[in-house]
């Protein structure tokens, strides 16, 4: 594990409009991290073809250049996989093949993942247990009798507010937990405030992830990057050592922390296009990748999710997004615009990576542009129909 460093994930001060392009590439430089090793059988990725990205992609009735929309998000990579096969890479900034950048809210799939997988070697008997049954919680808190499911579905029922233009949101106190400031991860897990009964309201709250890497780690008895190491970068051969910012207590940051480089972010996007198989090995079972990728409950469908104060358009599965429209697609995305983003149809996973300045500065589309990355990445994809 890395020098801890109390104090200074909130010293970023994230959504402030303070600049972060030197920041999300070197983590484990700053905070304290669990590092995880490159695979023993590394996986590169087939070449294929090179294209060009699009030079214009449509939003809100307008046609907006890509290459300034990827210099005002102030992009680090941007990564483009066809039929498994590397067409297009491209670095800005700070951003490089070897930099590990700091995935944001993209680590809530790759959590929901290690459920599944836990689920299947019996080390969680069902999601339709109270997580309770695992993670110590006071009685009468939010998590306390909640099903799994309902966590993995961001539906605890837990109070809670992620709005980060709001100062006071709840959100940045998983920041200061994760610091070291007013207690740590687990505490704030274990006491959480309950506002309603699960399964009524999808609303996006990070803490609910945080209750599930709390579930891998006393499932299995292990760190959540050890975990993550045997079950997912060895199997899918990450080539690049990977880092989870841990709090002053050593526990991972499960809701935002996990740092790759980007090569190996689209390794999950490619396990989920390819059912959960890799080169004809199951490494997540099929049925789970489905339920994933599924709004199973109406109110977890498009144009019904609470964010913040607002509704979003996409649909929610277990910790993944899904755009609404009749296509089918999904993505992993993250504040300050990280993406990991899949169309199945037409073969493609794309991941950009970001460091936005502006994101939370405003509850604002002109702030985190999300509608606008959103239809980027459709129009990258779309380039292959």
């Amino acid at each position: 594990m890395s020098p801890q460093h109390p104090g200074v994930l909130a010293d970023l001060n994230l959504f402030s409009g303070a600049p972060q392009i030197d920041h999300f590439g070197r983590m484990a430089e700053v905070v304290g991290t669990r590092a995880m090793a490159p695979s023993a059988h590394p996986r590169p990725w087939p070449e294929g073809a090179r294209i060009d990205l699009p030079t214009t992609f449509s939003f809100d009735g307008s046609e907006h250049s890509v290459e300034e929309f990827l210099d005002d998000t102030e992009t680090s990579a941007v990564l483009v996989l066809h039929d498994g096969r590397v067409v297009h890479e491209r670095y800005f900034r700070t951003g490089g093949p070897d930099v590990p950048w700091l995935s944001m809210s993209v680590a809530k799939s790759f959590v929901a993942t290690l459920v599944g997988i836990a689920v299947q070697e019996g080390l969680i008997r069902d999601i339709e247990q109270p997580i309770s049954d695992y993670v110590p919680v006071d009685p009468g808190s939010a998590y306390d009798g909640v099903p799994i499911r309902s966590v993995l579905q961001m539906s605890s029922g837990a109070v809670w507010n992620e709005d980060y233009s709001d100062p006071e949101a709840d959100a940045l106190r998983l920041a200061r937990a994760t610091s070291g400031q007013g207690g740590n991860l687990d505490t704030l897990v274990a006491t959480l405030a309950k506002e309603r009964e699960p399964d009524v309201l999808c609303r996006y709250n990070s803490c609910d992830t945080q209750a599930l890497a709390a579930l891998i780690r006393h499932a299995t008895g292990r760190h959540l990057a050890d975990y993550m190491q045997e079950k997912l970068c060895e199997p899918l051969g990450f080539q690049h050592e990977g880092a989870w910012v841990v709090d002053p207590s050593g526990v991972e940051m499960g809701f935002a922390g996990l740092n790759l480089v980007a090569r190996d972010f689209a390794r999950l996007g490619e396990l989920y296009r390819n059912g959960g198989q890799v080169d004809g090995v199951q490494v997540v079972p099929s049925d789970w990748i489905r339920a994933a990728v599924t709004s199973s409950l109406p109110h977890l469908e498009a144009g019904r999710v609470v964010v913040g104060g607002g509704i979003t358009p996409e649909g929610y599965g277990y910790q993944w997004w899904l755009p609404p429209g009749e296509r089918e697609e999904w993505m992993a995305a993250g504040v300050y615009n990280q993406y990991v983003y899949v169309d199945p149809a037409n073969a493609v996973t794309v991941v950009k990576l970001s460091a936005n300045r502006k994101y939370g500065t405003a509850d604002a589309e002109s702030a985190h542009r999300e509608g606008q990355s959103l239809e980027l990445l459709r129009a990258i994809a779309r380039s292959f129909d």
